[in-house]
């Protein structure tokens, strides 16, 4: 699989969503936009994420300076550029809300508009 990075900065998008494609780094993003987790709790939160999977995301998270884990608390927290891109994904977020699964197995998420 061919990297989508590059030296430009035109290519910076395609870096953050090389990193932000990987399985289970906006789940990590996701859980702790409300606040610090320690890593057990965001282990229970994440499902069948295996403990060495989720340690592997959160190294990769620290290096790129979205999370950094608290000392004092041994929590992982959204650094300020972290808390900005969970703002920025809010409005995917959103969007996902208003699908649900068809339920036909092709696991398609129709559009369901609230008007």
């Amino acid at each position: 699989m061919r990297s989508a990075t590059g030296d430009e900065p035109s290519q910076a998008i395609l870096a953050a969503i090389d990193l932000l494609g990987q399985r289970w780094m906006l789940r990590v993003i996701w859980e702790l936009e409300p606040g610090p987790l320690g890593f057990l709790d965001l282990r229970r939160r994440m499902g069948n994420c295996s403990s060495s999977m989720l340690s592997d995301r959160l190294q990769q998270l620290q290096s790129a300076a979205l999370i950094r884990k608290n000392g004092q608390r041994g929590a992982y927290e959204l650094t300020v550029e972290g808390a900005l891109l969970a703002e920025a994904l809010q409005p995917l977020w959103d969007w996902s809300e208003n699908r649900t699964p068809t339920g036909d197995g092709n696991g398609r998420i129709p559009w369901r508009p609230d008007r």
